[in-house]
């Protein structure tokens, strides 16, 4: 089977074919590192790192960009409302950003440039603009001529009327159409800048990724890939710069579009209060919960976000890392199941593939012997390529005895209470308190060598 991905670009799922097998490139948009990552930052590093791992399984070099935007109005505003330089800022929250996504399971990417060491390379595509008369200068500004490039709003499939609502432009009157973005603006004294042949300034948000993905993928790459929110006007906008630079037909071969999460059916934003800050969900729930419920949907579909879906990941991760510790793989060396391979290469399938590893479980709690050791050392490494159940089992449920509230001490003597209830046959007594540490998420285990417990959801 070959990889399928949809390419937003024609509309449609397409096969995968590179330009060249032996040097695959990506591109996704990272952050802009001026606070935390909320979860709907988080859905697309969580996705395209799954997409890298889908495309090295095949291919023996993989290049995948990633980049960090460093310098931005949002850095410099947070800067100046704490008296700091912008780097101080950006190197904080990038350093936050990487440990969060860490946590969620998310690797680094091959490559991770950051738009203040591209400087040089944003000036010299700008030069190659204003020189083909796609770009021009007015008023310490370097503008981008939208009705030089004919292709302008394919990629979003709008005509130029709903561009222009869509982007909610500055109509500033130094611009020859008001849908023209910014290449480069002017700073001053108090803001970060620097020398350009157009006076100090710094560069626009879209002429950074354009400038950083042609230095190290190449003026025509692969796969770009980003949020929904994106194609319009930033995605867009990239297309033209560089198409316009370069002199090529085409920038990215394929474009993939990540959908966006809700939080109980409604879309999340500071009026509502409902912005949930990555940083802070894994203070109360473990990244591979989180990195679940993000797998949980088709990547292209909205995400609905709610305490019910974590519960549930948490009660299935529960299971299936009890599976694992009650039928150890052993020294077996496991390959992934066809099927779910087959699910991530029909366009990042995760729903189809976790129901695959749901049924990888069901075989393995059937199993035994010999025969158990080998499923649990596929199911272990299926659910690897989702970046799944690749912890030890015993320490995901001491992780999960950490997390209850009830202190052990009281555990083991409701423990012995109940013991001793069920010896003199007071069974009423010994329910009561059974179901007392079930409510508070404690399971209880009764065997031969005596009662044990553990955390659970379920």
């Amino acid at each position: 089977m070959t990889i399928r991905i949809h390419n937003t670009l024609n509309g449609r799922k397409e096969t995968f074919e590179p330009r060249d097998p032996e040097r695959v490139t990506l591109y996704a948009c990272g952050p802009t590192v001026y606070n935390y990552a909320h979860i709907g930052n988080a859905r697309p590093a969580v996705i395209f790192d799954l997409l890298y791992r889908v495309l090295a399984r095949r291919y023996p070099n993989v290049v995948y960009a990633r980049n960090i935007t460093d310098v931005d109005d949002k850095i410099n505003n947070t800067a100046a409302e704490q008296g700091v330089s912008i780097d101080v800022i950006s190197k904080r929250f990038a350093t936050i950003y990487h440990e969060d996504m860490a946590a969620l399971g998310v690797g680094r990417p091959s490559v991770e440039p950051r738009a203040t060491d591209h400087i040089d390379d944003i000036i010299v595509m700008i030069e190659k603009l204003i020189e083909r008369d796609c770009a021009y200068v007015a008023e310490g500004h370097v503008l981008f001529n939208v009705e030089q490039f004919e292709d302008y709003g394919r990629l979003s499939k709008r005509d130029m009327r709903e561009m222009i609502a869509g982007a909610r432009v500055d109509v500033a009157p130094y611009k020859k159409h008001p849908a023209d973005f910014v290449l480069w603006k002017p700073s001053d004294d108090d803001q970060p800048g620097w020398d350009s042949p157009w006076g100090r300034g710094r560069p626009g948000w879209h002429i950074e990724c354009s400038a950083m993905s042609a230095k190290h993928l190449g003026e025509v790459i692969d796969i770009h890939a980003g949020g929904q929110d994106l194609v319009f006007p930033h995605h867009e906008n990239e297309i033209a710069q560089s198409r316009c630079a370069h002199g090529t037909d085409t920038f990215a071969r394929y474009w993939m579009h990540n959908g966006f999460v809700t939080v109980e059916k409604r879309k999340m934003s500071k009026s509502l209060g409902n912005t949930l800050i990555v940083h802070e969900l894994l203070k109360q729930w473990p990244g591979e919960v989180l990195r679940y419920v993000l797998l949980s949907a088709h990547y292209r579909q909205p995400l609905d976000w709610s305490d019910r879906a974590l519960e549930q990941a948490r009660a299935t991760l529960d299971r299936l890392y009890g599976l694992l510790r009650d039928h150890p793989a052993g020294t077996s060396a496991g390959q992934p199941d066809q099927a779910v391979i087959e699910a991530l290469e029909d366009d990042l399938n995760t729903p189809t593939a976790l129901a695959e590893i749901n049924r990888l479980a069901r075989e393995l709690g059937k199993a035994d012997g010999q025969e158990s050791a080998s499923r649990a050392a596929t199911l272990k490494a299926s659910a690897g390529l989702l970046g799944l159940l690749q912890s030890d089992p015993d320490a995901w449920f001491d992780q999960r005895r950490a997390e209850v509230t009830i202190d052990e001490s009281e555990i083991r003597d409701l423990i012995d209470q109940r013991n001793k209830a069920r010896a003199e046959r007071d069974f009423g007594t010994a329910d009561r308190i059974r179901d007392e540490l079930a409510d508070q998420g404690i399971v209880l285990k009764d065997g031969p060598d005596g009662t044990e417990w553990e955390a659970s959801t379920q």
